[in-house]
């Protein structure tokens, strides 16, 4: 269970979910930016991933930003989660 989420643990806390996801863990990168304000998730894995991160009709990937908006709710920040190739 995590206790307390800082800039790091959202970092980390969306590549443990996506390695646990795809079938390629090896080639899941997340980088992270900031911008007005508001923490920027990007979240790059291999092409032949993108359906098992996003899922039937984009219900993994509203999943995974859920988490995350609730985890960063504690930490009164703005949490935005980028899927990306």
């Amino acid at each position: 269970m995590i206790s307390h989420i800082g800039g790091d643990s959202m970092k980390e806390l969306v590549e443990v979910i996506a390695k646990a996801l795809v079938d390629h863990p090896e080639e899941v990168v997340v980088t992270e930016s900031e911008n007005d304000g508001t923490c920027v998730i990007e979240l790059h894995v291999a092409s032949t991933d993108m359906g098992k991160v996003i899922g039937k009709q984009g219900r993994i990937a509203k999943a995974i930003r859920s988490v995350v908006k609730a985890a960063s709710t504690k930490e009164n920040k703005k949490v935005d989660v980028e899927i990306k190739e």
